[in-house]
């Protein structure tokens, strides 16, 4: 075929497929800078906290921001990849998308491109986006890696994949993952990583708490799914794992704010089980695809330490599935479900 172009037209690069993974985000350092510049992107979206910005801006920059980076930047040191020097939740993510795409590119050669993006701090959803379409991604597939829907995790960072749409002139094709908690691998993953866990204690916890990111309580009032869908990946858990009632239990963390949230509180949950008689238990966060702040230091030490102090013995963090094989295996069957009519 002639080409009919004129001399002075753009090269344009072969069509490809965009998988552009997000994870909540990161600080760049743990200085008061780097993590004020954090928080208050974090802080001041409206799908986190809905407040009136003519109420909660001031408050937020005058009073939150001038103390809480120094606390948050200090529960950020204790966990820090000082090798790497970034979180760990930007480690885990970029070692989640380095074993995707490898599989990926088994399956597609090198028409499907991975590449991973934070809703809040660096990489930007837009500085992705604008790299995936640079490399010739006509269609993009986008997957927030949260199991479970609400509107302060996959809506937001949708929010942020569609704002960054609205800068690039020619638009690629999307779509969006929906949460992935019934997924049979992932369940299968999750229900493995308990069992693991399980086989190196002896003897076994007393209970599991399955402990979520909670949410003011009203946003379950107004429509959010989250709720129901975290207590059914505990009900889905325990079927996995063929255990009775009273072996799991559902709470949630990570309150902020004078508002009542999700409850029970994982904090006040487990310092109960401890005055309750069961000494000895494990705690896993089904909530995250990767190990994070709220997961190493606020389960591993603050939760912890709430069990310890009213009596318990036996405190059993279960990570992550982070970039197990078995959990990759699962991304990568989601992907693939969401990718029909595009890769064949």
């Amino acid at each position: 075929m002639t080409d009919t172009r004129p001399a002075s037209h753009p090269v344009l690069p072969t069509d490809k497929i965009g998988v552009l993974l997000a994870n909540l985000g990161t600080p760049d350092g743990t200085d008061y800078w780097s993590m004020r510049r954090y928080l208050s992107e974090f802080l001041s979206d409206r799908r986190v906290i809905d407040y009136p910005r003519w109420k909660w801006q001031p408050l937020l920059q005058l009073i939150i921001l001038s103390k809480r980076p120094f606390s948050s930047g200090a529960a950020y040191r204790s966990i820090w990849n000082e090798e790497a020097n970034e979180s760990p939740l930007a480690t885990i993510t970029r070692a989640q998308t380095e074993k995707i795409a490898a599989t990926l590119a088994d399956r597609h050669g090198e028409g499907v491109v991975v590449d991973y993006c934070m809703r809040y701090g660096n990489p930007s959803t837009a500085s992705k986006v604008r790299a995936l379409v640079e490399q010739g991604c006509r269609r993009i597939l986008f997957f927030p890696l949260y199991p479970q829907y609400a509107g302060a995790t996959i809506a937001t960072a949708n929010d942020q994949f569609f704002r960054a749409l609205m800068e690039e002139r020619w638009q690629p094709a999307v779509r969006t993952v929906p949460p992935y908690f019934t997924n049979d691998g992932y369940m299968d993953a999750l229900a493995a990583s308990v069992r693991r866990a399980y086989a190196a204690l002896d003897p076994e916890p007393d209970i599991l708490i399955c402990s979520y990111h909670g949410l003011p309580e009203r946003y379950l009032t107004e429509g959010d799914p989250y709720h129901c869908q975290c207590q059914k990946t505990t009900r889905l858990l325990k079927e996995r794992l063929g255990w009775a009632d009273d072996r799991i239990k559902t709470s949630f963390q990570s309150r902020f704010g004078p508002e009542e949230w999700l409850k029970p509180y994982t904090v006040e949950e487990v310092a109960r089980q401890a005055e309750a008689g069961n000494k000895r238990i494990a705690v896993i966060a089904p909530a995250f695809s990767a190990d994070c702040i709220e997961t190493l230091e606020e389960i591993r030490e603050e939760i912890r330490e709430s069990f310890e102090h009213a009596g318990g013995e036996r405190f059993t963090y279960i990570p992550c599935l982070n970039d197990d094989d078995a959990h990759i295996a699962a991304l990568c069957d989601v992907i693939g479900d969401n990718l029909r009519g595009w890769t064949e």
